[in-house]
């Protein structure tokens, strides 16, 4: 196929298919900067016109809670993170509907709105207390990223020295409560060690909603091959994330060499513009790119991204990949800045040569498919207790 053609091709397969991001960090902007849906906005990278315009049919909102917030205080912060989310909705019905299941989610497709739903990210949000968790599900959530950056009492971070060796007897039973409640278990940010005890715990299939492949760039945040194996086994699904420098080997050396200077620029940004935790990522995304243009970090192109998903398939199958952007919380590669340019992603694999089929499984049909499964071990287990 000439490169007209494959553009031509890649758009109708594109537009034609369920596109859906598993992990954005918009729910900040909406909280903090009361930021409309409805705007195109100059900064940031998700909101109505640019999800149209990418073809994005269903995203899932992070309600993430900063490490620092513990307690009551994190399950608040959740909370209004989640109003915020629903407020949009609300406000916005023509375009946007909450989803909580996979049906939900195919329901807002054929009315042309986009599929919202809400996923928990960092477990502290749920202050060690299984109620607060299913008081998180009434309300909508379908999701929850086990840890963040730092270890809950429960379970242990890839980001922080390890405290419990995995999960704890605790941390096994908020596995099983989501479960039963048919909320997915999310593996990104967890230790090596927890993302087995996971495995071995859950019953249902099990994501990581913004990862990528350690072969490719060695981040404790990113899933070794023998994980990525280990998840689709289980029927599970890596999402591939966008984050530059979990993306790119070459990215993270430098970012790490320059370490000392990084965390300085970021103090003073944190500084500047205090609880405001959506300024503070933008401001952290603009510093990025500063120290791009200045030469100290390299460019990170979006074939990237491909190329991640290229090497999941290549060792666990296309059944096993979806993509996980980490909008509005992340510094993202060039060409894929925001919501608008997700068509190139199905451009670049098609020309890899990946089948119609296993495109439109890539893009959304696994995280649908996923979801569904979920919600099929939760009416099992339901069923089990009766």
């Amino acid at each position: 196929m000439s490169a007209e053609d494959i553009s031509s091709r890649a758009r109708e397969i594109h537009f034609s298919s369920l596109v859906f991001d598993a992990h954005a960090d918009t729910a900040q902007r909406l909280f903090f900067d009361k930021f409309d849906l409805a705007e195109r906005d100059r900064e940031g990278s998700v909101d109505i016109p640019r999800l149209r315009q990418g073809g994005v049919g269903a995203i899932f909102f992070a309600l993430w809670v900063p490490v620092e917030i513990t307690g009551a205080a994190a399950a608040q912060r959740a909370a209004d993170l989640l109003a915020a989310v629903l407020k949009q909705i609300e406000t916005h019905r023509r375009d946007l509907a909450l989803a909580t299941s996979a049906g939900e989610v195919q329901a807002a497709r054929a009315q042309n709105k986009i599929a919202v739903l809400l996923g928990i990210e960092g477990g502290h949000a749920i202050n060690n207390d299984l109620a607060v968790l299913r008081q998180f599900h009434a309300h909508g959530v379908r999701y929850m990223t086990l840890t963040h950056n730092a270890a809950t009492e429960w379970a242990d971070s890839s980001n922080d020295e390890p405290r419990h060796q995995g999960l704890t007897d605790f941390g096994k039973q908020v596995i099983r409560e989501m479960n039963r409640l048919g909320m997915l278990v999310d593996v990104s940010h967890v230790s090596d060690r927890t993302f087995y005890d996971v495995l071995e715990t859950s019953r249902a299939p099990v994501i990581a909603s913004h990862s990528c492949c350690r072969a490719l760039c060695d981040s404790p945040r990113n899933l070794d091959d023998a994980m990525i194996k280990q998840l689709a086994a289980g029927g599970g699904v890596i999402h591939i994330t966008f984050h530059v420098g979990f993306l790119s080997q070459e990215y993270a050396t430098a970012n790490r060499a320059m370490a000392s200077e990084v965390s300085s620029a970021e103090e003073a940004v944190s500084g500047k513009h205090g609880e405001n935790e959506a300024q503070s990522l933008l401001a952290l995304q603009r510093l990025g790119e500063a120290f791009v243009r200045a030469g100290k970090l390299p460019q990170v192109s979006w074939e990237k991204i491909v190329e991640h998903i290229d090497h999941a398939v290549s060792i666990a199958g296309a059944d096993c990949v979806g993509i996980g952007s980490d909008f509005d919380g992340a510094f993202m590669p060039a060409g894929l800045e925001d919501a608008s340019k997700f068509p190139r992603l199905t451009e670049g694999l098609l020309q890899r040569g990946y089948a119609e089929a296993d495109i439109r499984k890539i893009l959304g049909g696994n995280t649908l498919r996923v979801m569904a499964e979920a919600e099929r071990m939760s009416q099992l287990l339901h069923a089990e207790k009766f």
